[in-house]
């Protein structure tokens, strides 16, 4: 079997390279530090941690900590590690960085069949080839990736909108409907929160005092950073009037409650195919999480809103996933070419690593002969890999484990402590059977982790 290369030696490459070599297949792992720094990184070791060192929450019924479980479940070497360096958090999985970056280092160093190269790689190889190159990739190895994927399917700068669930918007107050009624938007694809004039000044006063996230120095000196993307915020800044007329603009709705146009409108797009998930169009912002969720409960309909993921603009190169990759995280134009990690779309440390894993794993398997395997959209896992491989492109943003992209259960389950149980024990149930199928002599013996005898 031919040897394989991966590209970056953050957590995706890093696993990616682990789960191929343990399957006796010779790897090469180029990672450009320390010949080439980042503007985010600060050592020179394998899977270093850049922002926080936690992994999520670890509590069985929670969204990381059902993939951490099935992560667990396929043998990943990363999170054998987070286990080795963990450190006390309460119900999250946090680890000493240092500890955590030198258990992966010296590990794959050591490792037989992986040779670590250290220097940036400038183009694409036309061998067997997994891209995990993360936020930060290379500009010529961007080039290379836009030459491959057509420069408009690759991303350097994310506006993330915030996302909430369906079922925390208060619907007394807001409404479903498109603008203007246009025949071609399904009035259930848009959620209108409306507002009087005294509620959009409360809002955009609360926005001009939000405390906002200092951007780091290779952001802040890119001229193009916030071209065509300006924080909400910011908008505020310019005029009372500049939100009602740019992203809260009225137009084309009414209020049921009253019959007439509002002041100004927050409207929400859905987000997933089962439509449980909707993002806030045009709020790209940069406010704290804390004040954020804060800022945005004065929406009326959003006062109780559960946020699956708070906006956030930062550097960030990723691909339009649903245009370029399978669920395998498969190159739909080249066979023998995957992607894993940050770059996918994926949000998340514990995402990232599992999607170098599904590459590594079906890396493999292209290379045996074997089918491509598709996690079950019932798991986490397979519910990150099918929505960043199947979401709209026009509107494709990254996104990060949370229950929103799940199936849900069937018969539903209001309670929501007790519906999170039962997406845990199905996702695991459903990971045993769907590693039991592979057939994989690597998963002999796997069963389900023992998380799940609680009171319902």
């Amino acid at each position: 079997m031919t040897d394989i290369n991966v590209i970056g030696g953050g957590l995706a490459g890093s696993e990616a390279a682990w789960q191929l070599a343990e399957r006796g297949v010779s790897v090469k792992l180029y990672e450009m530090r320390p010949q080439r720094k980042t503007g985010a990184h600060v050592s020179d070791r394998l899977a270093e941690l850049v922002c926080s060192n936690s992994l999520g929450s670890k509590l069985y019924d929670r969204a990381t900590g059902l993939l951490q479980n099935e992560l667990r479940m396929l043998r990943s070497h990363l999170m054998a590690c987070a286990g080795e360096a963990a450190v006390p958090a309460g119900g999250a999985l946090a680890v000493d960085r240092e500890v955590f970056a030198e258990l992966v280092t010296s590990s794959l160093t050591a490792h037989p069949r992986i040779e670590v190269i250290r220097e940036e790689v400038t183009e694409i190889p036309d061998t067997p080839t997994i891209i995990a190159t993360g936020p930060l990739t290379s500009e010529k190895l961007s080039a290379q990736i836009q030459a491959i994927t057509g420069s408009q399917y690759l991303y350097f700068y994310d506006a993330i909108s915030p996302i909430v669930t369906l079922e925390s918007i208060n619907m007394d107050v807001a409404f479903q409907a498109s603008r203007y009624e246009r025949g071609e938007d399904s009035a259930g694809d848009y959620i209108n929160c409306p507002m009087n004039e005294a509620e959009y000044q409360r809002f955009v006063e609360a926005l001009r005092e939000a405390e906002t996230i200092e951007l780091r120095d290779f952001e802040r000196e890119d001229p193009n950073f916030f071209e065509g993307c300006i924080p909400i915020e910011q908008l505020a800044k310019r005029g009372d009037d500049t939100l009602a007329y740019g992203p809260m603009r009225p137009v084309g709705l009414r209020d049921p409650r009253t019959g007439k146009r509002p002041h100004a409108i927050v409207q929400l797009r859905r987000d997933n195919i089962a439509g449980s998930l909707y993002n806030i169009v045009g709020f790209q912002t940069n406010m704290k999480w804390g004040v954020q969720a804060e800022v945005l409960r004065l929406i009326p309909g959003l006062e109780d809103a559960e946020f699956i993921r708070l906006g956030q603009m930062h550097r960030n190169t990723f691909i339009n996933a649903p245009v370029l990759l399978s669920a395998s995280m498969g190159f739909r134009q080249r066979d023998d070419l995957f992607f894993g990690g940050q770059i996918t779309g994926v949000e998340g440390y514990v995402g990232n690593v599992a999607t170098g894993l599904v590459a590594a794993v079906n890396m493999y398997r292209h290379l045996s002969d074997q089918t491509a395997w598709h996690p079950p959209q019932t798991t986490m896992l397979g519910a990150l890999c099918h929505y960043v491989s199947h979401a709209e492109p026009q509107n494709f943003q990254p996104m990060k484990a949370n229950f929103g992209i799940l199936p849900d259960v069937v018969p539903h389950v209001r309670n929501k402590r007790q519906r999170y149980h039962a997406y845990a024990e199905r996702g695991l149930n459903h990971m045993l059977e769907s590693i039991q199928a592979m057939g994989d002599p690597f998963y002999d013996g796997v069963s389900v982790p023992d998380v799940l005898n609680v009171v319902k």
